[in-house]
């Protein structure tokens, strides 16, 4: 019962960060949008790249949106 519980707190937290995240990616100006926001696995993370990872929600954009969380960026 508690790992069900743990899933949906994760669930409803990840899609309130994807709001987040979406919401800050639409103001920003489109210049903007290529520079790195982010360093994962020394791997740049430009805004555009963290878009295409979190619109696909591959397993990449759970850690984006993690560390964007952690960074207080959304």
């Amino acid at each position: 019962m508690l790992m069900y519980i743990n899933d949906i707190i994760w669930t409803y937290m990840e899609s309130e960060n994807k709001a987040k995240f979406n919401k800050i990616y639409a103001n920003l100006p489109l210049g903007v949008r290529q520079e790195v926001v982010l360093v994962i696995d020394k791997e740049p993370i430009s805004w555009n790249a963290a878009h295409v990872e979190i619109d696909a929600d591959t397993p990449l954009s759970k850690i984006i949106l993690e560390k964007l969380s952690q960074l207080e960026i959304i």
